[in-house]
C-alpha cells in the first residue's frame, strides 16, 4: 500500500498547477492532502473520481482556509470528521479512515508563525492532539498520521538551525514535543529509513528558497511502532512544484 501526504496549499490551485496529472503518476493508494482551503462542493470529487478515488473531506468554518481530506481507490470502513473538539474542528484540522485494521489520518497542525496568539493555541492543539490519537490507539492501535505537523524536529530537519532557534516551528517547546510524542511509540518513518540531511518538505517563497534547497522538513508520515515490520520505503518528492510543500510517500506492506 502506498500513502501519499500533501499540503497543496490550496486545492484549487494545485489543480491549476497540473496536480491531477501528478495525482495519475504518483501511484498512491491513499492521499492525504492538507490546507485545501476549499468548502465540499469546491473540491474537484469529479476529477478524482475520473482517476479512481474516493474522496472525504473535513472542511473549516471559514472559507479559504485549512481543511484536510482523504483521497483513496480503497473504500474506508469507516470515516470520522474532526476530533470532537470544537475549537480544532471548527478549523477542519483532523479526518480519519479506518481500513481493516489500519487507520490513516490527515492531519493539519497549526501554524504559531502569524503572533503569540496563535503560538499559544498550536502548544493547546498539540497537548491535546497527543491526548485524542494516544486515546484512539486504544481502540485503533495500528495508525498512520499524516500530514503537514509544522515542527522541525532536529537541526537536520532545517536548513539553518542557528538562524531559526526563535521561529515558530523549529521552537525548543515544539521540538521537545515532537520527541516526547514519538517516545510514545511513534516511528516518524522517513527519519527511520533515510539519515541523511537536506532532505525537505517546505520552502517559503521568498529568496529563492526552493531552488536553493534552503527548506524545511514539517510534513510527516507517522506510524505507530506496531506498524514497523510493515515498512518498506519512505520518500519525500521535492520536484512536485504544485505547492509551497512537496508531497511525501510511505510504503507499507500490508
Amino acid at each position: 500500500m502506498i500513502i501519499a501526504s500533501y499540503n497543496v496549499n490550496g486545492i484549487r490551485a494545485a489543480v491549476k498547477k497540473d496536480f491531477l496529472n501528478w495525482l495519475e503518476q504518483s501511484n498512491a493508494d491513499i492521499v492525504c492532502l492538507q490546507e485545501t482551503k476549499a468548502q465540499e462542493d469546491q473540491i474537484p470529487i469529479f476529477d478524482f473520481t475520473a482517476l479512481g478515488y474516493q474522496t472525504y473531506s473535513f472542511s473549516a468554518q471559514k472559507k479559504g482556509y485549512s481543511g484536510v481530506a482523504i483521497l483513496t481507490k480503497i473504500s474506508p470502513d469507516k470515516v470520522v470528521k474532526g476530533m470532537g473538539i470544537d475549537k480544532y474542528d471548527f478549523e477542519g484540522r483532523f479526518i480519519r479512515a479506518d481500513f481493516g485494521d489500519l487507520s490513516v489520518v490527515s492531519v493539519y497542525h497549526p501554524s504559531g508563525s502569524s503572533g503569540e496568539m496563535r503560538q499559544e493555541f498550536k502548544m493547546e492543539w498539540l497537548n491535546d492532539f497527543e491526548q485524542y490519537v494516544n486515546d484512539l490507539r486504544k481502540t485503533r492501535p495500528k495508525l498512520l498520521i499524516s500530514g503537514d505537523y509544522n515542527i522541525c524536529h532536529e537541526a537536520i530537519d532545517i536548513h539553518n538551525p542557528k538562524g531559526n532557534a526563535k521561529s515558530s516551528g523549529f521552537l525548543p517547546e515544539e521540538r521537545e514535543w515532537m520527541s516526547k510524542f514519538l517516545a510514545q511509540g511513534y516511528v516518524d518513518t522517513f527519519r527511520n529509513i533515510n539519515k541523511e540531511p537536506h532532505h525537505y518538505s517546505w520552502w517559503s517563497y521568498r529568496a529563492n528558497a526552493r531552488n536553493n534547497n534552503k527548506g524545511w522538513r514539517i510534513d510527516y508520515h507517522m506510524i505507530t511502532e506496531n506498524l514497523l515490520p510493515k515498512l518498506v520505503n519512505a520518500s519525500i518528492q521535492p520536484e512536485a512544484l504544485q505547492s509551497d510543500h512537496c508531497p511525501i510517500f510511505v510504503e507499507l506492506k500490508l
